[in-house]
């Protein structure tokens, strides 16, 4: 096949891969400056970025707002991955793996530190007993598509949006091979929502947020441009469950938080009082 690659026998880093994030991307870890992470008024302090790994916190922390839950009052500090921030000696000594996002909760008497975006879900609704079924039969059901979630979506992140949308030049094999994954994915979800109100059942949880982060911002044309192309439109009940959640006030709330692009009432840098959303919020048309 013309133009066909051979990989060398020891693959290394000789050259830039190209594309919008290649700056970020190197094969060893650990930092590369040190920079002290800022710390708010708050117990609970986020270093994210609104990507869909960043919205899963985020609408997870408003939801529990909502629910009443003053002691989830949070600082949410923007970690500019394009910048290379997740690089600094402090956000590296939170999560040695330099992904967003990383949380510390200095409501006790020592700090604890939870990284991946699944784990601090889990470890908020232990904490404050919400969107986290207490029956054991019911809590697995949750758990089950949340695992799900953290093993499918960088297939259709890193894989798939990468691909489509990022990659510098676009080829047909990836391109196809993470399509028909996605769709596969898709088909997977609007199954269960045609029985199911929400994704674990009749009960909104931590599963819906982290899906819906991913999902839900795919089939709505929130992300990657790729409704259209994804035929979303074909997935009904999917697409009831998207717009459902993405109408829920605490929702339309999170998902603004550390988000540095989109329309002026939906990108807020940064976050340290419900105030701050409040103010973002009045500027939507």
């Amino acid at each position: 096949m013309e133009n066909e690659y051979s990989p060398p026998r020891v693959w290394t880093n000789d050259e830039d891969s190209g594309g919008e994030w290649a700056s970020i991307n190197r094969p060893v870890s650990g930092a590369t400056h040190d920079k002290a992470l800022p710390v708010g008024q708050h117990p609970l302090q986020l270093y994210s970025l609104g990507t869909p790994n960043g919205q899963k916190v985020t609408i997870m922390l408003e939801e529990l707002l909502a629910l009443g839950v003053t002691e989830a009052e949070y600082d949410a500090h923007l970690i500019n991955i394009g910048e290379g921030e997740q690089f600094s000696s402090g956000f590296v000594g939170i999560n040695p793996n330099s992904k967003i996002p990383a949380l510390v909760d200095h409501s006790g008497d020592t700090p604890i530190e939870v990284f991946e975006s699944g784990a601090i879900l889990l470890y908020l609704a232990d904490k404050f007993g919400h969107l986290l079924p207490k029956d054991i039969a019911k809590r697995t059901t949750v758990l089950n598509w949340l695992f799900w979630l953290q093993g499918s979506a960088p297939y259709l992140g890193g894989g798939f949006g990468h691909f489509y949308a990022y990659a510098p030049a676009k080829f047909e094999y990836p391109i196809n091979r993470f399509t028909m994954e996605v769709k596969r994915q898709l088909d997977l979800l609007d199954k269960q929502l045609a029985v199911n109100k929400f994704i674990a059942g009749d009960e909104y949880s931590i599963a819906d947020i982290a899906i819906w982060s991913w999902y839900g911002n795919v089939v709505l044309g929130k992300a990657y441009d790729a409704a259209e192309f994804l035929d979303a439109a074909s997935y009904k009940h999917l697409l009831r469950w998207a717009q459902d959640i993405v109408e829920r006030p605490a929702v339309q709330r999170g998902r603004i938080v550390n988000r540095t692009s989109g329309e002026e009432w939906e990108a807020l840098s940064e976050r340290h009082s419900a105030a701050d959303i409040d103010n973002v919020l009045k500027l939507k048309p």
